[in-house]
């Protein structure tokens, strides 16, 4: 099992969540919450309004997003689904746990609860020089008052 940090359209409440609770794609079970310990720009950009986080490591904010266990099966769909490496990269970040879910788990996760763990994250070093002029969001929302609503891929 691995951690993923999750902090676009995969999240809760958002357009490709459905894929996160898609066992056919394999497991992912829900942790908590969490924030990038070092601040990067989450950016919004292309005709599908796709967010992005930019590799550029203490630019921008502290991303807010969730922290999932995924088995390998799910790892390996996740790596198809953000076009690893070519779109999003697939590194390992430092997360803050901001909020645990529940108090079992494992001992390695109890612990985590206490501060910070080791998360996989997809974010992109392949990025349009452009995005860096871009606006940077702490939080990303497809609904937001930003106005870039995602464009589902079935809709593309």
């Amino acid at each position: 099992m691995a951690h993923v940090f999750v902090y676009g359209t995969l999240k809760k409440g958002q357009p490709n969540y459905k894929y996160m609770i898609n066992t056919a794609k394999g497991t992912a079970k829900y942790q908590g919450r969490g924030r990038t310990v070092e601040k990067y720009p989450l950016v919004i950009t292309g005709k599908y309004n796709i967010p992005y986080m930019l590799n550029i490591p203490g630019t921008g904010h502290r991303i807010a997003g969730e922290i999932y266990t995924v088995d390998d099966q799910m790892l390996q769909f996740l790596d198809e689904f953000e076009g690893c490496p070519d779109m999003y990269q697939r590194i390992t970040m430092r997360i803050e746990v901001v909020e645990w879910e529940g108090k079992s788990g494992t001992a390695e996760a109890r612990s985590a609860g206490s501060g910070v763990m080791e998360c996989f994250v997809y974010n992109t070093s392949t990025y349009q020089p452009e995005w860096v002029q871009l606006p940077y969001y702490d939080n990303y929302d497809s609904s937001g008052t930003h106005g870039l609503s995602y464009v589902l891929r079935e809709s593309r």
